[in-house]
């Protein structure tokens, strides 16, 4: 196998790899808040949102979506932007 072979092979590899969108506890935002915010920019139905909220609040972190680097790291973005902590693994 030659060295463009192993790249081309490398860089379908790494856009098929699976990441997580991970919600951190904070002390500054209401339930009510995160939950709506997880709906609007996760598509998440109120009760998956709501869950996700009490498992950050009693786990300190949650995995809140999953998919290609780069949309997760849109919806992490957005969730920022939200005043939400939040990160990419």
């Amino acid at each position: 196998m030659s060295s463009k072979e192993k790249e081309v092979e490398i860089a379908v590899e790494k856009s098929t790899e699976t990441h997580e969108l991970i919600l951190l506890n904070d002390d500054v935002n209401t339930f009510d808040y995160v939950i709506d915010v997880l709906i609007r920019v996760c598509n998440h139905t109120p009760i998956q949102a709501e869950q996700c909220t009490l498992l950050t609040h009693f786990k300190g972190k949650c995995s809140v979506s999953s998919g290609s680097l780069e949309d997760m790291i849109a919806l992490c973005l957005r969730l920022l932007d939200a005043n939400l902590s939040a990160e990419v693994k």
